[in-house]
């Protein structure tokens, strides 16, 4: 297993570097980077986008020649010569890219060009919202889930397993921004109950709390931004681990175990368990990181939560680059890293899986 990790491992470097050469390429060909940016706003224009929609002379400069970038009309070519000197645009674009990568190397991310904070700050500084909505909707999804789709398997077919089956249906079909707003409007002061803080991950009078009021106050802000970014999980782990369960069920050792006179509980929990959730497992890094990166842009704008969501969509609209790609880097490693932690929990799961052998 050691020689499989290490050769996993191996992989991180090559697959990071192909990510960074693709997004790195295509972001060269989109229109309205930084240096535009600040033209706009110097020019009053107020959205980078307008010049490239205010017809042929929004990119003539002051002395009348061609200019690369839109909404230059009017400013000296000095002052953009040194834009480009202060952003690196002054160099060939293979030249920024090496030079972005042997900082990469050194853990250096930059600095962000409109925020004058480094990109790791920045990460950290939002890291906690994203990890709240992440970690406890991917934990309460598999707490739920997985009880709940053992349960259907075992009672297959009944009234139970009818009405559970239409009800999480219905909240997978449910966006789950129209869920977040529903929450709000019944249980945050919109129309209904205020029993839930509209906003914020604590309240303004946090540190002056106990040890036990910091940790209340911190799920009471948490509960309705949580299960919004549940619910939709729930219908694909629930039936994914009937189906698993099912399966497994049908085969041939569980009738065996049953004819030595093995309780039904030692026959689900110490038999079929082990078998059905290999394919649950599988699925984990999935859940984790489509909640923790996907999902949290609407749900951090909708419960005004300044996390990882927001940063990410805030950097690509104001093409701040070093938050991008600094970003970028960062969950990509982290992704990979997830996945060599799911081959673990195969092998915590079942020590039957063998990679190595599997490989060879």
């Amino acid at each position: 297993m050691g020689a499989y990790i290490l050769r996993r491992l191996a992989l991180v470097i090559p697959t990071l570097l192909g990510i960074m050469i693709i997004n790195f390429a295509l972001v060269q060909f989109v229109p309205g980077g930084p240096i535009e940016q600040i033209l706009a706003q110097v020019s009053g224009q107020g959205d980078v986008f307008e010049g490239f929609a205010g017809g042929g002379d929004a990119g003539v400069s002051a002395g009348g020649a061609d200019s690369d970038y839109a909404g230059a009309r009017g400013l000296p070519p000095e002052f953009i010569a040194q834009l480009e000197r202060e952003f690196g645009f002054d160099k060939p674009p293979v030249e920024r890219f090496f030079n972005m990568l042997w900082n990469y190397m050194r853990l250096d991310f930059g600095t962000s060009y409109f925020r004058s904070i480094s990109v790791i700050d920045l990460v950290m500084e939002k890291l906690p919202v994203s990890i709240t909505l992440g970690l406890w909707s991917t934990l309460i999804a598999y707490a739920v889930s997985i009880p709940l789709g053992i349960r259907k398997a075992v009672n297959d077919g009944t009234r139970f397993d009818t009405w559970t089956s239409g009800l999480i249906i219905v909240a997978y079909a449910i966006p789950g921004f129209l869920f977040a707003i529903l929450l709000l409007v019944l249980f945050a002061g919109g129309s209904y109950w205020q029993i839930f803080p509209l906003r914020g991950l604590t309240s303004d009078n946090f540190e002056e709390l106990s040890l036990l009021g910091k940790i209340g106050d911190y799920f009471w802000h948490i509960a309705l931004p949580v299960t919004a970014s549940t619910i939709s999980a729930f219908a694909t782990l629930t039936l994914l681990t009937k189906n698993s369960f099912l399966d497994e069920i049908k085969k041939h050792y569980v009738m065996t175990a049953r004819a030595k006179g093995l309780s039904e509980k030692k026959v689900l929990y110490g038999h079929v368990f082990r078998n059905a959730m290999l394919i649950v497992i599988a699925g984990f890094p999935a859940v984790f990181i489509g909640v923790f990166f996907g999902g949290s842009l609407i749900i951090e704008t909708i419960f005004s939560l300044d996390g990882l969501g927001r940063l990410g969509f805030e950097a690509a609209v104001a093409r701040d680059y070093p938050v991008i790609f600094g970003t970028l880097f960062i969950f990509g490693l982290i992704g990979l890293v997830v996945g060599i932690l799911s081959d673990l929990m195969y092998v915590l799961v079942d020590p039957r899986i063998d990679f190595e052998k599997r490989e060879g």
